[in-house]
């Protein structure tokens, strides 16, 4: 990869600013759609954002523009321009922050359950970002407008561990990281019911559901490939707790997959969550399981590569007090 190109040098018809990335063809990409070449390479860009860019003229192929479909041919020239980062638009909020670790590159915080990460549709504020905003001002805006330092996402619902970007540099560091599946991220997950096996491995492509908008499913003609490998932490007969860990991060891949499994997170309505409580004999342990609120699942521990330095970098969240509560029952049941 060329280093980034002066301002002067920007391509034409582009925006003034920001840089480009610069590639060749080799043999091992010869034959791929455009989109698909630049996802597989170090951008920092999700590949929504490399179409809109190719959408946007913002890529050339050879010196032209060119769609998305077109195969790229050995030696070909890709450039890709990344404009400088608009402001978020986003505004400040004083919300607490539970921060693990940080420094000029990143931080790590702690998000409660309940949080949104970024403003959206129905959460135009009150969101991780905002809060974010408020407390270091210069996150780095290769995220998107709306989700600065944003490198990868919990569900409203799920809490613990992020890793955030403060740099555009740290964000294309941790981006390429989560691309190529370096990152280490192990959940706690409270089901319906105790597996018969100790521990599984599920690989089953997720993408949206094929009728329902809101839901994800491993039925999907256009699913992506997804892994989730886990193990039985505790037994509790109506219930149990376990470890995942996930070698991919689809939407809502943990649901899918413990739904898929006949082990539905207790607490998720969205994924069977709801009907599944109602096979539970005991009316005690059924009122406990709904009183949770929310899918009883929590981003435990969190490993990866500091982008600056080098360095191996390993965090745990302690189990949330509702889920801890709920297990604590469950022994004394």
């Amino acid at each position: 990869m060329l280093p980034p190109i002066p301002e002067e040098h920007d391509l034409p018809g582009t925006p003034a600013g920001g840089r480009a990335h610069r590639f060749t063809v080799g043999p091992e990409g010869e034959g791929l759609r455009l989109d698909y070449f630049l996802a597989g390479k170090e951008t920092g860009l999700s590949r929504a954002q490399i179409q809109r860019a190719i959408a946007e003229e913002r890529v050339r192929l050879n010196d032209r523009p060119a769609k998305a479909g077109r195969k790229v041919k050995r030696d070909d020239a890709v450039t890709i321009h990344i404009p400088e980062a608009k402001p978020s638009g986003v505004s400040p909020e004083a919300i607490p922050l539970a921060i693990l670790y940080e420094d000029a590159a990143l931080l790590v915080v702690d998000k409660p359950a309940g949080l949104v990460v970024h403003p959206a549709a129905g959460h135009p504020d009150g969101t991780l970002v905002n809060a974010l905003l408020h407390h270091c001002r210069d996150l780095s805006g290769i995220g998107g407008v709306l989700r600065p330092g944003i490198v990868h996402r919990l569900d409203k619902g799920t809490s613990g561990l992020l890793v955030v970007a403060k740099s555009d540099d740290a964000h294309r560091g941790l981006a390429g990281q989560f691309k190529r599946h370096e990152v280490k991220k192990t959940y706690l997950a409270i089901v319906y019911g105790t597996p018969r096996q100790e521990g599984g491995r599920i690989e089953a492509a997720v993408g949206r559901h094929p009728t329902d908008r809101k839901r994800m499913s491993t039925s999907s003609r256009r699913g992506r490939k997804a892994v989730s490998v886990w193990r039985i932490r505790e037994s509790f007969g109506d219930a149990a707790l376990l470890e995942v860990d996930i070698e991919t991060g689809r939407t809502h891949q943990i649901r899918v997959h413990l739904t898929a499994l006949g082990h539905p997170v207790v607490g998720d309505a969205l994924y069977g969550g709801a009907g599944r409580s109602r096979t539970v004999g005991d009316a005690g342990i059924r009122a406990r399981m709904k009183a949770m609120g929310r899918p009883a699942l929590h981003a435990w521990r969190l490993g990866f590569t500091h982008p600056v330095t080098g360095e191996w970098m390993h965090f745990s969240s302690p189990m949330p007090e509702d889920m801890a509560g709920l297990c604590a029952f469950l022994r004394g049941a």
